[in-house]
């Protein structure tokens, strides 16, 4: 179970990753309405995403946001990179995030590169295999995060201390 992130004491930032325009066709004509999907992070670990819709743009992207801030969580980071690879799933989408060398930047596309630099994850390589719906993406980079495990948290669940983990 995720512990809860109190978004007021966090120094957010956020990012629209997409916009679409949905249009539903009704008797008297078309209904238009936006539907938006915000990331927004602290660059130092913290990262939600959220989408929102509405039938003005700001508005949907106001919704998206305070979405992505009730759904915050805690990224695991070692140095400037993630602890280890892992493969993130959700529906048609799969993400590998693999960890890089300081200095070589986020290797990633679109979506994946926005969440990883609000998450405050500066070295990083992904690689996207199947849906690329950005939403499917993003779910499925949240998914890999969630996946992720320090050394700490890694030793207590084998009951073992963290200095026998890194010989």
């Amino acid at each position: 179970m995720a512990k809860f992130i109190n978004p007021d004491k966090l120094d957010l930032e956020d990012n629209v990753v997409a916009i679409n325009r949905i249009t539903k066709v009704v008797k008297g004509g078309r209904r238009l309405r936006f539907a938006a999907l915000v990331v927004v992070g602290d660059k130092n670990g913290h990262v939600g995403f959220g989408t929102g819709k509405a039938q003005e743009v700001p508005e949907a992207i106001r919704k998206a946001v305070d979405s992505a801030q009730k759904n915050l969580i805690e990224v695991p980071i070692v140095g400037t990179t993630i602890p280890h690879e892992v493969i993130g799933r959700y529906g048609g989408g799969k993400i590998m995030l693999k960890p890089a060398e300081e200095g070589s930047g986020v290797a990633a596309g679109g979506a994946v590169r926005s969440v990883m630099e609000l998450a405050g994850v500066n070295d990083v390589t992904s690689k996207r295999l199947g849906s690329d719906t950005p939403v499917n993406v993003i779910r499925a980079t949240f998914e890999g995060l969630k996946d992720l495990k320090d050394a700490e948290e890694i030793s207590s669940l084998r009951g073992v201390s963290s200095d026998h983990l890194a010989e």
